[in-house]
This record gives C-alpha cells, structure tokens and sequence, in this order.
C-alpha cells in the first residue's frame, strides 16, 4: 500500500470535507442531468419500449423532441412495406385534450391538459409497449377505456373504475400503469379505435411517426439506410438507439437547460477546487511535522510532492464513489416519486473526468505548504 493512500484511510476524517466536497460537486451536475434526461425518457416511453427496430419521422424532424407540428404524409406507410425486412408498419398518433374527472359528491371537479397516445390492442403489435400488462391490453379494447400511469391518479382525480371526460366525451379509467410517470403534463393512452371515436390523433390524410419492426433486428442500421435511399425526401428513418441519442440530444441543446447545466458545472468546479485545496492544505499543514520527518530521512521534495499528488487522487476516488453512492440514493427517491431519471454515459464519464481534474487541480495548489516543512522545524 502507497503512503499516499495509507495516509487517506488513518487520518479520513480530515479529509472527509474534500471527498464530500467533490461528491456535491458530481451530484449537482447529475442530478441536473438525470432529471432532464428522464423528461425525455417519459416523453418517449411508448416508443423506447415497442416492438420497433426502426422509426419513420418527416425529413426535417431531428429528434422526437420539440418536433414541430410537421407529420408524415398518409401514403409513406405503404411505401414502408416495398423494404423486404419489413413485416409491420404501425402509425403511433398522439393529441392533446382536456381532461375533466367526474368528482365526488361535495368536491370539486379536476379539470387539466393532458396529452393523448394510441396503441394497438392486436397482441404482439410493434406499437403495443412490450411491458403492458395484457390486463391492460384486453381493457383497451373496450370502447372509449383509457389507462394512465398510477402516479397520475391523484393530478386527474380519478382511479380505476372511474369516468372522465376527454375532448367533451365521456372514457373510463379501466386501469393504471406502472413506470410511466410523467414529469410535465399527464399521458392518458389508449387504443386507437378509441382515439378515432373521440376525433384525436391524425387527420387529412397525415400520420404520426412511424414504428417499423424487421424480419432481423441486428439489419435496423442497414434497413434504414435502405430506406432514406429511397425516401426522395419524404421522411427520415432512425434506428431505435439513434433516435434515443437524438432526443436526448435534442433537450440537452434547449438553451435554458444549457444554461443550467453550464452554471452548475462552472459552480461545482469553482465549489469543489475551492474547498477540496483548502481541506488538503490544511490536512497537510497538520501533518507538517512527518513531512519535515521525511525530509530529514533524505526524501527529496520531488517525492513529497508526488505523495501529495497522490493523495489528491485518491481523495478524487474517494469522491467518484460517494457521488455514485449519493447518485443512486437520488434516483432511489426520484424512482419512488414517481421521477423518472437517466444518466448517460457521456455525462457519467465526463464527471468522473471533471472530478479527478477538480482533486488533480486542488492537489496542485496544496503543494506550496510543503515549503514549510523545513527538517530544522522538528529541533524547536
């Protein structure tokens, strides 16, 4: 074992303000993106979790996010089918409504926005998500049943069994879903015969986004090439995992949450450098005498100044796993609240990187206390 690290695990509790330091540092930042990458989890649940290997969009969509009004002409679908991978084409259309529960007797009635997904009750379709309960599936079919999430239960004042009014016509909750929260609005799905019969989802001729499932998944990439070869403009294909980036993508570049993001790494930088020097100075500082010891013994300056370099990483370490630590009790909470949260791996690699950078830097700036330990000093 290195002095460096058998110094950190005797004397942890002096060092205990920087590791907590860096852990906040890494939190501030993740939760940030964990938070907005679970918008677009929930936003683009229905899609993340068909049976799709390949999705249709208009030409000029680049994600499924902040898309635009623009939807895909009606005769795209059939021209889907001409691929000889294809074997199913399915539309996923979505609106939005007003939402009015029926209240109870002496309370008042919950009246919201919400927005509108279909689904196809055909078993194994590519637009029925494949963790649907078939419970649910076979509640769909009836007429004018609609199902949401459980954490919505209390936003539009409804459980199962009971009725609501969507568009100005009467549905009935015929059942929950588990893991669809929703973050902004409510998501009430259901089937597509049913979004026909309260006049939603598309219209004149026009389609949503379009779910494509292949003859062999591991060809999507190949396929939807194929296919934008022969689009002549009129929509763009994405393999599933392209179009996961994508939307993730798409809400990074929102310029507010760039904002955010910018002002937490430029906070979490400055918090952590600042702190995590100041806490190694001063542990170093205590510890001056066996410094001064060591150079008595004939240890050259260069080699304390590498044990402090060393320390400072494995303080950096040390960090890295209380934010994993203090990351997953975040999403632990989030997860039980009804908060969906992701982290990609960009993210997650680019602060592991700006915390060891953040430790590297502050292991810099303790260096000069190191002039202090002046072998002369142990003879007062």
């Amino acid at each position: 074992m290195s002095l460096a690290l058998a110094t950190l695990l005797y004397e942890w509790r002096r060092y205990t303000a920087a590791v907590v330091a860096l852990a906040f540092s890494g939190l501030l930042i993740l939760a940030q993106v964990g938070m907005f990458t679970g918008i677009v989890m929930a936003a683009t649940a229905t899609v993340d979790r068909s049976r799709a290997d390949v999705i249709i969009l208009p030409p000029k969509n680049e994600s499924l996010i902040n898309s635009g009004p623009d939807s895909l002409p009606g005769r795209v679908q059939p021209l889907i089918y001409l691929n000889p991978q294809v074997v199913e084409v399915g539309a996923l259309d979505g609106d939005g409504a007003r939402w009015v529960n029926t209240p109870p007797a002496g309370k008042k009635a919950v009246t919201t926005y919400v927005n509108t997904f279909d689904v196809s009750t055909v078993p194994g379709s590519v637009s029925l998500p494949t963790d649907f309960p078939e419970s649910i599936r076979l509640a769909l079919m009836e007429p004018y049943a609609v199902v949401f999430d459980k954490t919505a239960q209390s936003r539009l004042g409804a459980h199962v069994g009971d009725t609501g009014m969507l568009n100005g016509k009467t549905v009935h909750v015929r059942g929950v879903l588990d893991n669809y929260p929703n973050v902004d609005n409510v998501t009430v799905y259901m089937s597509t015969d049913t979004m026909r019969l309260l006049g939603m989802g598309a219209k004149n001729g026009k389609t949503g986004p379009l779910l494509v499932r292949l003859r062999d998944p591991s060809a999507a990439e190949r396929v939807a090439g194929e296919l934008n070869a022969n689009s002549h403009g009129l929509y763009k294909a994405w393999t599933r995992d392209e179009l996961a980036k994508a939307n993730q993508g798409a809400l990074m570049k929102e310029q507010i949450i760039g904002i955010f993001l910018t002002f937490s790494i430029v906070l979490g930088f400055l918090i952590g450098v600042g702190i995590t020097s100041q806490t190694l100075r001063g542990a170093i500082l205590a510890s001056i005498k066996e410094f001064a010891s060591l150079r008595a013994l004939g240890v050259s300056i260069g080699s304390l100044r590498v044990i402090i370099l060393e320390l400072s990483w494995w303080v950096g370490v040390a960090g890295l796993i209380a934010t994993a630590l203090m990351t997953w009790l975040v999403w632990l909470l989030g997860s039980n609240n009804g908060m969906p949260m992701g982290f990609p791996t960009q993210w997650v690699v680019g602060v592991a990187v700006l915390l060891l950078a953040i430790s590297a830097a502050s292991g810099l700036l303790a260096l000069g206390i190191l002039k202090k330990s002046q072998p002369a000093d142990l003879l007062r």
